[in-house]
């Protein structure tokens, strides 16, 4: 090897074992449960049973890949008790070496919400809604968690059966009354979702309504990019400079989809999106990405539970050491003289490098098994966990997580 060589592969490397170091993506607690589609549940011998289940779970996941010391939160399916259930979450913490991230609420599962939630005509029903959010806040406070992320699935089937403006008001009053409540070091993250469960009109459709709803509620109100959440064809990493631009990205939900659901493993149709989604945020000064929360959102119904976890940080792990090789001052200057085949090449030979072998080596050092994957497949736990969980899942006949 030539010594410029050696050289480029020393950069190589000091790139990828520092866009390591800083990756962190956190596991949500209801991808290790029990899910299925709208047609019923598919229940796996192995799936968790339990928070505490799934707190094991999520620490498997960071033992074996190092970049997720944090488990999202479902608040009804993890903490049903509300508030009172902090102590015994706190002692999982502990219990297991992984702490409480997002704190999710839930708006749609209960049937008073069949007509909306924050957005429902009922006056009474949009307070219950915001009883909830409250309660939500102060979980989080009292976890530490820096954010409360929303998804507000309210919408409508049929035209005219709702009106799409006053319902606009609605939500800017409860989201602003949240984010009144919210702690000094927490966020308020919102989500979009062009359509389901209803399919005429979603209340929050789009980056744009997000984006308005969150600079109505306050500055610690920022918006959620769900990966799979856009219509076929939709420039996400457009989406993402924009907000980048704007100040206005909180987070993300990754996860990937062929059509129009967005429950398949991150990067396993179109790795390449995520690997422009990272160049933005790669690309973007230090202030503008400081503070960005990853988060994967999947319900892993035909792989495995934890090996599907395990083999999306391992993927999110690749794709952005991958965007961490493109060398941004080159580009730039490609971008601006207008080559434009030698810009596309600059950019995408990053994505066609195979960051493996950086990987493994940067594992090795830190302390990680060297192929994640083949270290779960041979330490037993997935065995064990079947072996301890089956009976209890073959009676399974609980909701959705």
């Amino acid at each position: 090897m030539t010594t410029n060589g050696a050289g480029t592969a020393e950069r190589d490397a000091e790139k990828v074992w520092s866009a390591l170091d800083s990756f962190r993506i956190e596991v949500p607690s209801w991808g290790f449960a029990n899910t299925g589609t709208r047609f019923g549940k598919f229940v796996q011998g192995g799936a968790a049973t339990s928070t505490e289940e799934k707190f094991a779970d999520a620490s498997q996941v960071n033992q074996l890949t190092g970049a997720s010391p944090t488990v999202a939160l479902h608040v009804l399916w993890d903490l049903p008790g509300g508030k009172a259930d902090v102590p015994a979450i706190q002692a999982l913490e502990k219990k297991y070496g992984v702490k409480s991230g997002g704190i999710n609420p839930n708006l749609f599962q209960d049937a008073e919400y069949k007509y909306g939630s924050i957005a429902n005509p009922s006056k009474e029903i949009r307070g219950l809604a915001l009883k909830h959010l409250l309660d939500s806040v102060e979980i989080g406070k009292a976890l530490g968690s820096k954010d409360v992320s929303l998804w507000i699935a309210d919408g409508s089937s049929y035209p005219g059966s709702q009106s799409v403006r006053r319902r606009i008001e609605w939500m800017r009053e409860v989201l602003g009354a949240t984010h009144a409540a919210l702690g000094p070091d927490q966020r308020m993250l919102v989500e979009y979702k062009p359509f389901e469960p209803y399919f005429y009109h979603t209340d929050i459709a789009d980056w744009g309504m997000a984006l308005d709803l969150a600079r109505n509620a306050g500055p610690k109100a920022k918006v959620l990019v769900d990966t799979g959440h856009h219509y076929q064809g939709t420039n996400i990493e457009q989406v993402v400079a924009w907000l980048l631009h704007l100040g206005e990205l909180g987070g993300f939900h990754f996860n990937d989809r062929k059509y129009a659901d967005d429950d398949l493993t991150l990067g396993s149709i179109d790795p390449y999106q995520l690997f422009r989604i990272f160049h933005e945020i790669v690309s973007a000064g230090a202030k503008e990405r400081e503070g960005i929360a990853f988060m994967i959102d999947q319900s892993h119904n035909l792989k495995g539970k934890v090996e599907a976890m395990v083999q999306s940080v391992v993927t999110a792990q690749e794709l952005y050491a991958k965007a961490s090789l493109i060398d941004q001052e080159k580009l730039v200057e490609l971008q601006d003289s207008c080559r434009l085949v030698e810009a596309e090449e600059c950019f995408r030979s990053a994505f066609w490098q195979d960051v493996r072998p950086l990987v493994r080596e940067w594992r090795i050092a830190r302390g990680l098994p060297a192929d994640p994957l083949k270290a779960l497949a041979e330490n037993g736990y997935v065995e064990k966990i079947t072996k301890e969980r089956g009976s209890r899942n073959a009676r399974s006949v609980s909701t959705y997580a």
